[in-house]
Protein backbone atom coordinates (compact mmCIF):
# COMPACT_ATOMS: atom_id res chain seq x y z
CA UNK A 1 0.00 0.00 0.00
CA UNK A 2 1.68 3.27 -0.62
CA UNK A 3 1.81 6.12 1.81
CA UNK A 4 -1.07 8.31 0.14
CA UNK A 5 -3.18 5.77 -0.20
CA UNK A 6 -2.67 4.13 3.77
CA UNK A 7 -3.05 7.79 4.43
CA UNK A 8 -6.54 7.51 3.29
CA UNK A 9 -7.01 4.15 4.26
CA UNK A 10 -6.67 5.59 7.97
CA UNK A 11 -8.29 8.62 7.47
CA UNK A 12 -11.38 6.79 5.97
CA UNK A 13 -11.15 3.94 9.09
CA UNK A 14 -11.11 6.39 11.97
CA UNK A 15 -14.16 8.65 10.56
CA UNK A 16 -16.29 5.05 10.28
CA UNK A 17 -15.40 4.61 13.86
CA UNK A 18 -16.65 7.68 14.62
CA UNK A 19 -19.92 7.34 12.27
CA UNK A 20 -20.14 3.71 14.29
CA UNK A 21 -19.75 5.59 17.48
CA UNK A 22 -22.69 7.99 16.65
CA UNK A 23 -25.07 5.52 14.89
CA UNK A 24 -24.95 2.73 18.11
CA UNK A 25 -24.88 5.68 20.71
CA UNK A 26 -28.14 6.55 18.51
CA UNK A 27 -29.95 3.18 18.34
CA UNK A 28 -28.82 2.01 21.63
CA UNK A 29 -29.90 5.43 23.32
CA UNK A 30 -33.41 4.98 21.84
CA UNK A 31 -34.10 1.50 24.06
CA UNK A 32 -32.04 1.09 26.83
CA UNK A 33 -33.41 1.90 29.40
CA UNK A 34 -36.28 3.82 27.71
CA UNK A 35 -38.16 1.32 25.83
CA UNK A 36 -39.43 -0.75 28.39
CA UNK A 37 -40.73 1.98 30.49
CA UNK A 38 -42.00 3.66 27.63
CA UNK A 39 -43.76 0.94 26.39
CA UNK A 40 -45.51 0.12 29.73
CA UNK A 41 -46.43 4.03 29.75
CA UNK A 42 -48.48 3.49 26.35
CA UNK A 43 -50.63 0.82 27.99
CA UNK A 44 -48.60 -2.21 26.12
CA UNK A 45 -49.74 -5.64 27.28
CA UNK A 46 -47.48 -7.80 29.61
CA UNK A 47 -47.24 -10.97 27.18
CA UNK A 48 -46.48 -8.07 23.91
CA UNK A 49 -43.67 -6.23 25.88
CA UNK A 50 -41.40 -8.62 24.15
CA UNK A 51 -42.62 -8.27 19.99
CA UNK A 52 -41.66 -4.15 20.79
CA UNK A 53 -38.20 -5.34 22.22
CA UNK A 54 -37.85 -7.81 19.24
CA UNK A 55 -39.51 -5.51 16.71
CA UNK A 56 -35.87 -3.23 15.91
CA UNK A 57 -34.16 -6.65 15.25
CA UNK A 58 -36.51 -8.14 12.64
CA UNK A 59 -35.49 -6.47 9.57
CA UNK A 60 -31.77 -7.79 10.53
CA UNK A 61 -33.63 -11.33 9.49
CA UNK A 62 -34.87 -9.85 6.62
CA UNK A 63 -32.20 -7.54 5.50
CA UNK A 64 -28.43 -8.23 6.54
CA UNK A 65 -27.48 -10.86 4.29
CA UNK A 66 -29.02 -9.21 0.71
CA UNK A 67 -27.53 -5.70 2.44
CA UNK A 68 -23.92 -7.26 2.64
CA UNK A 69 -24.50 -8.85 -0.60
CA UNK A 70 -25.74 -5.56 -2.28
CA UNK A 71 -23.05 -3.76 -0.93
CA UNK A 72 -20.32 -6.15 -3.53
CA UNK A 73 -22.20 -5.61 -5.91
CA UNK A 74 -23.28 -1.67 -6.11
CA UNK A 75 -20.72 -0.43 -3.16
CA UNK A 76 -20.17 -0.49 0.03
CA UNK A 77 -21.02 3.32 0.41
CA UNK A 78 -24.35 3.68 -1.17
CA UNK A 79 -25.72 0.91 1.09
CA UNK A 80 -24.20 2.72 4.27
CA UNK A 81 -25.31 6.23 3.17
CA UNK A 82 -29.01 4.92 2.94
CA UNK A 83 -28.57 2.87 6.44
CA UNK A 84 -27.15 6.45 8.17
CA UNK A 85 -30.12 7.72 6.58
CA UNK A 86 -32.82 5.86 8.47
CA UNK A 87 -30.31 6.11 11.85
CA UNK A 88 -31.24 10.44 11.46
CA UNK A 89 -35.05 9.97 10.63
CA UNK A 90 -36.18 7.47 13.16
CA UNK A 91 -35.70 8.96 16.10
CA UNK A 92 -37.94 11.69 14.98
CA UNK A 93 -40.96 9.45 14.73
CA UNK A 94 -40.95 8.41 17.82
CA UNK A 95 -42.31 11.97 19.02
CA UNK A 96 -45.56 10.82 17.25
CA UNK A 97 -46.15 7.71 18.91
CA UNK A 98 -49.50 7.51 21.02
CA UNK A 99 -50.35 3.91 20.76
CA UNK A 100 -48.18 0.76 21.64
CA UNK A 101 -48.90 -0.98 18.22
CA UNK A 102 -47.10 2.74 16.45
CA UNK A 103 -44.24 1.72 19.08
CA UNK A 104 -43.54 -1.38 17.10
CA UNK A 105 -43.81 -0.01 13.31
CA UNK A 106 -41.28 2.66 14.78
CA UNK A 107 -38.45 0.28 16.01
CA UNK A 108 -39.33 -1.95 13.07
CA UNK A 109 -38.13 1.27 10.66
CA UNK A 110 -35.38 1.77 13.54
CA UNK A 111 -34.52 -1.32 13.10
CA UNK A 112 -33.00 -1.50 9.29
CA UNK A 113 -30.31 0.73 10.45
CA UNK A 114 -28.20 -1.21 12.31
CA UNK A 115 -29.45 -3.98 10.15
CA UNK A 116 -27.74 -3.13 7.35
CA UNK A 117 -24.71 -0.72 8.91
CA UNK A 118 -23.08 -3.35 10.77
CA UNK A 119 -22.35 -6.10 8.90
CA UNK A 120 -21.44 -3.46 5.30
CA UNK A 121 -19.32 -1.90 7.30
CA UNK A 122 -17.44 -4.69 9.06
CA UNK A 123 -17.16 -5.81 4.99
CA UNK A 124 -15.79 -2.38 3.94
CA UNK A 125 -13.03 -2.80 6.99
CA UNK A 126 -11.93 -6.41 6.30
CA UNK A 127 -11.57 -5.48 2.36
CA UNK A 128 -9.56 -2.05 3.04
CA UNK A 129 -7.20 -3.71 5.46
CA UNK A 130 -6.97 -7.39 4.70
CA UNK A 131 -3.54 -7.69 6.77
CA UNK A 132 -5.16 -6.19 10.09
CA UNK A 133 -8.94 -7.20 9.56
CA UNK A 134 -9.05 -8.85 13.14
CA UNK A 135 -7.59 -5.81 14.42
CA UNK A 136 -9.41 -3.14 12.97
CA UNK A 137 -13.02 -4.88 12.95
CA UNK A 138 -12.43 -4.56 16.76
CA UNK A 139 -11.16 -1.44 17.14
CA UNK A 140 -14.58 -0.37 15.14
CA UNK A 141 -16.74 -2.62 17.21
CA UNK A 142 -14.85 -1.06 20.30
CA UNK A 143 -15.78 2.57 19.04
CA UNK A 144 -19.74 1.39 18.34
CA UNK A 145 -19.41 -0.07 21.84
CA UNK A 146 -18.59 3.39 23.24
CA UNK A 147 -21.49 4.55 22.24
CA UNK A 148 -23.07 1.57 23.01
CA UNK A 149 -21.92 2.18 26.32
CA UNK A 150 -22.80 6.23 26.79
CA UNK A 151 -27.03 5.35 25.75
CA UNK A 152 -27.62 3.48 29.22
CA UNK A 153 -25.92 6.45 31.01
CA UNK A 154 -26.98 9.55 29.21
CA UNK A 155 -30.38 7.66 28.93
CA UNK A 156 -30.70 6.86 32.42
CA UNK A 157 -29.69 10.98 33.22
CA UNK A 158 -32.22 12.40 30.80
CA UNK A 159 -34.85 10.11 31.98
CA UNK A 160 -33.64 10.96 35.71
CA UNK A 161 -33.47 14.78 35.34
CA UNK A 162 -36.91 14.94 32.50
CA UNK A 163 -39.22 12.63 35.15
CA UNK A 164 -39.41 10.44 32.34
CA UNK A 165 -39.71 12.87 29.82
CA UNK A 166 -39.47 10.69 26.69
CA UNK A 167 -39.89 13.53 23.83
CA UNK A 168 -36.30 14.95 25.22
CA UNK A 169 -34.78 11.51 25.07
CA UNK A 170 -35.56 10.87 21.89
CA UNK A 171 -34.53 14.44 20.58
CA UNK A 172 -31.39 13.17 21.89
CA UNK A 173 -31.65 9.84 19.57
CA UNK A 174 -32.54 12.34 16.53
CA UNK A 175 -29.73 14.36 17.38
CA UNK A 176 -26.83 11.94 17.79
CA UNK A 177 -28.63 9.76 14.27
CA UNK A 178 -27.99 12.85 12.41
CA UNK A 179 -24.33 13.81 12.80
CA UNK A 180 -23.95 9.70 11.73
CA UNK A 181 -25.85 10.71 8.77
CA UNK A 182 -23.69 14.03 8.17
CA UNK A 183 -20.61 12.20 8.61
CA UNK A 184 -21.14 9.87 5.99
CA UNK A 185 -22.75 12.21 3.28
CA UNK A 186 -19.46 13.93 3.68
CA UNK A 187 -17.61 10.88 3.54
CA UNK A 188 -19.83 9.57 0.43
CA UNK A 189 -18.06 12.89 -1.28
CA UNK A 190 -14.59 11.43 -1.84
CA UNK A 191 -14.67 9.27 -4.63
CA UNK A 192 -15.53 5.77 -4.60
CA UNK A 193 -13.26 3.35 -7.44
CA UNK A 194 -15.47 2.28 -9.79
CA UNK A 195 -16.54 -1.03 -10.18
CA UNK A 196 -16.26 -2.66 -13.57
CA UNK A 197 -19.74 -3.60 -15.18
CA UNK A 198 -18.17 -6.86 -15.79
CA UNK A 199 -16.93 -7.38 -12.19
CA UNK A 200 -20.79 -6.15 -11.12
CA UNK A 201 -22.35 -8.53 -13.23
CA UNK A 202 -20.37 -11.79 -12.39
CA UNK A 203 -21.02 -10.81 -8.55
CA UNK A 204 -24.82 -9.95 -8.96
CA UNK A 205 -25.03 -13.58 -10.80
CA UNK A 206 -22.98 -15.05 -7.86
CA UNK A 207 -24.59 -13.51 -4.82
CA UNK A 208 -27.42 -16.61 -4.88
CA UNK A 209 -24.90 -19.68 -5.03
CA UNK A 210 -22.26 -17.83 -2.08
CA UNK A 211 -25.65 -17.95 0.29
CA UNK A 212 -26.12 -21.62 -0.54
CA UNK A 213 -22.54 -22.06 -0.03
CA UNK A 214 -22.40 -20.86 3.05
CA UNK A 215 -25.64 -22.25 4.51
CA UNK A 216 -24.56 -25.58 3.46
CA UNK A 217 -21.29 -25.39 5.66
CA UNK A 218 -21.83 -26.74 8.97
CA UNK A 219 -18.66 -24.83 10.93
CA UNK A 220 -20.73 -21.90 9.90
CA UNK A 221 -24.17 -22.89 10.77
CA UNK A 222 -22.68 -24.01 14.20
CA UNK A 223 -20.49 -20.94 15.12
CA UNK A 224 -24.17 -18.81 14.00
CA UNK A 225 -26.13 -20.86 16.39
CA UNK A 226 -23.83 -19.77 18.83
CA UNK A 227 -23.93 -16.13 17.75
CA UNK A 228 -27.95 -16.33 17.81
CA UNK A 229 -27.80 -18.10 21.01
CA UNK A 230 -25.72 -14.62 22.52
CA UNK A 231 -27.68 -12.16 20.66
CA UNK A 232 -30.96 -14.38 22.12
CA UNK A 233 -29.11 -13.84 25.95
CA UNK A 234 -28.00 -10.21 24.96
CA UNK A 235 -31.27 -9.17 23.49
CA UNK A 236 -33.79 -10.28 26.90
CA UNK A 237 -30.62 -9.14 29.25
CA UNK A 238 -30.64 -5.48 27.74
CA UNK A 239 -34.23 -5.35 28.11
CA UNK A 240 -36.11 -7.65 31.04
CA UNK A 241 -32.75 -6.73 33.42
CA UNK A 242 -33.99 -3.30 33.49
CA UNK A 243 -37.64 -4.75 34.75
CA UNK A 244 -36.10 -6.76 37.08
CA UNK A 245 -33.96 -3.86 38.54
CA UNK A 246 -36.82 -1.67 38.83
CA UNK A 247 -39.72 -3.65 39.82
CA UNK A 248 -37.74 -6.31 42.22
CA UNK A 249 -34.41 -4.80 43.21
CA UNK A 250 -36.53 -1.23 43.30
CA UNK A 251 -33.31 1.00 42.00
CA UNK A 252 -33.98 4.55 40.71
CA UNK A 253 -33.18 5.19 36.80
CA UNK A 254 -30.01 6.99 37.40
CA UNK A 255 -28.60 3.61 39.19
CA UNK A 256 -30.50 1.26 36.84
CA UNK A 257 -28.53 3.27 34.11
CA UNK A 258 -25.76 2.54 36.30
CA UNK A 259 -25.94 -1.18 36.56
CA UNK A 260 -26.45 -1.74 32.41
CA UNK A 261 -24.07 1.14 31.26
CA UNK A 262 -21.31 -0.93 33.21
CA UNK A 263 -21.91 -4.04 31.57
CA UNK A 264 -21.82 -2.47 27.94
CA UNK A 265 -18.75 -0.53 29.50
CA UNK A 266 -17.06 -4.06 30.77
CA UNK A 267 -17.78 -4.96 26.48
CA UNK A 268 -15.59 -2.17 25.21
CA UNK A 269 -12.90 -2.81 27.66
CA UNK A 270 -12.98 -6.71 26.68
CA UNK A 271 -13.67 -7.49 23.27
CA UNK A 272 -10.41 -6.10 21.99
CA UNK A 273 -8.01 -7.73 24.53
CA UNK A 274 -10.33 -11.16 24.08
CA UNK A 275 -10.42 -10.49 19.94
CA UNK A 276 -6.39 -10.45 20.34
CA UNK A 277 -6.44 -13.44 23.00
CA UNK A 278 -8.23 -14.99 20.38
CA UNK A 279 -5.56 -14.96 17.82
CA UNK A 280 -2.55 -16.29 19.88
CA UNK A 281 -4.96 -19.06 21.48
CA UNK A 282 -7.58 -19.93 19.28
CA UNK A 283 -11.38 -18.65 19.03
CA UNK A 284 -12.66 -22.22 20.08
CA UNK A 285 -11.37 -22.51 23.75
CA UNK A 286 -12.98 -18.41 24.20
CA UNK A 287 -15.99 -19.33 22.49
CA UNK A 288 -16.90 -22.11 24.77
CA UNK A 289 -15.18 -20.68 28.03
CA UNK A 290 -17.41 -17.37 27.84
CA UNK A 291 -20.34 -19.00 26.99
CA UNK A 292 -20.45 -21.60 29.95
CA UNK A 293 -19.16 -18.32 32.35
CA UNK A 294 -22.42 -16.10 31.18
CA UNK A 295 -24.37 -19.00 32.00
CA UNK A 296 -22.97 -19.00 35.41
CA UNK A 297 -23.42 -15.36 35.77
CA UNK A 298 -27.36 -14.97 34.80
CA UNK A 299 -28.07 -17.63 37.02
CA UNK A 300 -27.28 -15.58 39.95
CA UNK A 301 -28.95 -12.64 38.95
CA UNK A 302 -32.26 -13.60 40.71
CA UNK A 303 -31.04 -13.72 43.72
CA UNK A 304 -29.52 -10.34 45.03
CA UNK A 305 -31.28 -6.99 45.18
CA UNK A 306 -27.94 -4.86 46.29
CA UNK A 307 -26.45 -2.84 44.10
CA UNK A 308 -22.38 -4.46 44.56
CA UNK A 309 -24.02 -7.88 43.53
CA UNK A 310 -26.00 -6.88 40.60
CA UNK A 311 -23.02 -4.11 39.90
CA UNK A 312 -20.58 -7.09 39.46
CA UNK A 313 -22.65 -9.94 37.65
CA UNK A 314 -23.79 -6.90 35.15
CA UNK A 315 -19.56 -6.93 34.40
CA UNK A 316 -19.29 -10.11 34.41
CA UNK A 317 -21.83 -11.07 32.04
CA UNK A 318 -20.60 -8.11 29.79
CA UNK A 319 -17.02 -9.91 29.81
CA UNK A 320 -18.28 -13.18 28.91
CA UNK A 321 -20.36 -11.53 26.09
CA UNK A 322 -17.51 -10.10 24.73
CA UNK A 323 -15.55 -13.09 25.04
CA UNK A 324 -17.79 -15.38 22.72
CA UNK A 325 -18.30 -12.75 20.23
CA UNK A 326 -14.91 -11.40 19.62
CA UNK A 327 -14.24 -14.89 18.10
CA UNK A 328 -17.22 -15.55 16.25
CA UNK A 329 -16.53 -12.87 13.49
CA UNK A 330 -13.33 -14.08 12.84
CA UNK A 331 -14.14 -17.48 12.64
CA UNK A 332 -16.73 -17.10 10.59
CA UNK A 333 -14.13 -15.05 7.86
CA UNK A 334 -11.64 -17.99 8.55
CA UNK A 335 -14.40 -20.62 7.47
CA UNK A 336 -15.31 -19.65 4.45
CA UNK A 337 -13.72 -18.55 0.80
CA UNK A 338 -12.22 -15.01 0.41
CA UNK A 339 -14.81 -13.94 -2.33
CA UNK A 340 -17.58 -15.19 0.44
CA UNK A 341 -16.09 -12.93 3.50
CA UNK A 342 -18.35 -9.83 3.20
CA UNK A 343 -21.87 -12.76 2.54
CA UNK A 344 -20.46 -14.55 5.71
CA UNK A 345 -20.60 -11.33 7.67
CA UNK A 346 -23.82 -10.63 6.51
CA UNK A 347 -24.93 -14.33 6.72
CA UNK A 348 -23.95 -13.97 10.60
CA UNK A 349 -25.58 -11.03 10.96
CA UNK A 350 -28.91 -12.64 10.37
CA UNK A 351 -28.16 -14.83 12.82
CA UNK A 352 -27.69 -12.46 15.11
CA UNK A 353 -30.80 -10.79 14.56
CA UNK A 354 -32.70 -13.69 14.77
CA UNK A 355 -31.74 -14.92 18.34
CA UNK A 356 -31.89 -10.59 19.30
CA UNK A 357 -35.70 -11.13 17.43
CA UNK A 358 -36.86 -14.81 19.26
CA UNK A 359 -35.16 -13.52 22.54
CA UNK A 360 -37.81 -11.08 24.10
CA UNK A 361 -40.48 -12.73 22.76
CA UNK A 362 -40.04 -15.97 24.13
CA UNK A 363 -38.93 -14.66 27.23
CA UNK A 364 -41.61 -12.57 27.18
CA UNK A 365 -44.23 -15.31 27.55
CA UNK A 366 -42.00 -17.17 29.89
CA UNK A 367 -42.05 -14.68 32.20
CA UNK A 368 -45.81 -13.51 31.38
CA UNK A 369 -46.49 -17.18 32.42
CA UNK A 370 -44.31 -17.83 35.40
CA UNK A 371 -44.20 -14.56 37.01
CA UNK A 372 -40.76 -15.43 37.94
CA UNK A 373 -37.30 -14.04 36.65
CA UNK A 374 -35.59 -16.91 38.15
CA UNK A 375 -37.31 -18.62 35.70
CA UNK A 376 -36.00 -16.57 32.84
CA UNK A 377 -32.82 -16.37 33.64
CA UNK A 378 -32.67 -19.92 34.11
CA UNK A 379 -33.99 -20.05 30.65
CA UNK A 380 -30.96 -18.22 29.23
CA UNK A 381 -28.36 -19.99 31.52
CA UNK A 382 -29.69 -23.68 29.66
CA UNK A 383 -29.69 -21.61 26.19
CA UNK A 384 -25.76 -20.72 26.65
CA UNK A 385 -24.56 -24.40 28.00
CA UNK A 386 -26.94 -25.99 24.81
CA UNK A 387 -25.05 -23.32 22.15
CA UNK A 388 -21.81 -25.47 23.66
CA UNK A 389 -22.85 -28.47 23.35
CA UNK A 390 -23.73 -28.00 19.43
CA UNK A 391 -20.59 -25.89 18.78
CA UNK A 392 -18.19 -29.01 20.16
CA UNK A 393 -20.75 -31.87 18.33
CA UNK A 394 -20.86 -30.10 15.17
CA UNK A 395 -17.22 -28.32 14.87
CA UNK A 396 -15.14 -31.23 16.26
CA UNK A 397 -11.41 -29.97 16.92
CA UNK A 398 -10.95 -28.24 13.58
CA UNK A 399 -13.03 -24.97 13.43
CA UNK A 400 -10.74 -23.25 10.32
CA UNK A 401 -10.12 -24.44 6.66
CA UNK A 402 -7.38 -22.66 6.57
CA UNK A 403 -7.78 -21.00 3.82
CA UNK A 404 -5.70 -17.64 2.13
CA UNK A 405 -7.86 -15.12 4.01
CA UNK A 406 -7.76 -16.33 7.05
CA UNK A 407 -5.14 -13.97 9.59
CA UNK A 408 -5.17 -12.15 6.56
Amino acid sequence: MQPQSKKTHERFFWIMCIIGAFAILSSTLSKNPALKPFATSLGTPADLLGFVAAASTIPGMIISLPAASLSDVVGRRKVLLFSTFVFASAPFLYLFVTEWWQLIIVRFYHGFATAIFVPVTEATIAERFPTKRGERISLFSSATAVGRALAPFLGGYLLFLTNYGYSTLYLAVGIAGVTAFVLTFLLFIEKEVPIAESTRSKRARGMFHGWLTIAKNRHVLAVSFVQASQYYVFGVVEFFLVGYLSEIAKLDALTIGVVMGSQVVALIVARPVMGRISDKIGRRILIISGSIIGGGLLLLVPFSTQVPVLLLLSIGYGVSFATVISSTSPLTCELVPCELVGASLGFLSTMMDVGQTLGPIISGFILAISLQYSVLFFSLSLLLILSVAVFLLRTGKKTSQGNSCANS
